[in-house]
């Protein structure tokens, strides 16, 4: 647990909360009967910083893999 709070404690913080709001956002588009474009730009959104998320957790505990081209 220690470990989550010394990522989050440094830039990783406000990366992750920018992904828990584009989560929401694409949540709440769904369930409001948002236009298909606009949910799937959403969710788009959504992706891109969970996987941003991720990768920066993962060079922080430095084990992010090679990057494949």
């Amino acid at each position: 647990m220690k470990r989550i709070s010394e990522v989050m404690s440094k830039t990783g913080e406000p990366l992750m909360l920018e992904a828990l709001a584009a989560i929401k956002a694409y949540r709440d588009a769904q369930d409001g009967g948002a236009s298909p474009d606009e949910v799937e730009r959403l969710r788009l959104l959504a992706d891109s910083l969970y996987r941003a998320v991720m990768k920066f957790q993962l060079l922080e505990a430095g084990s992010l893999p090679d990057p494949t081209h």
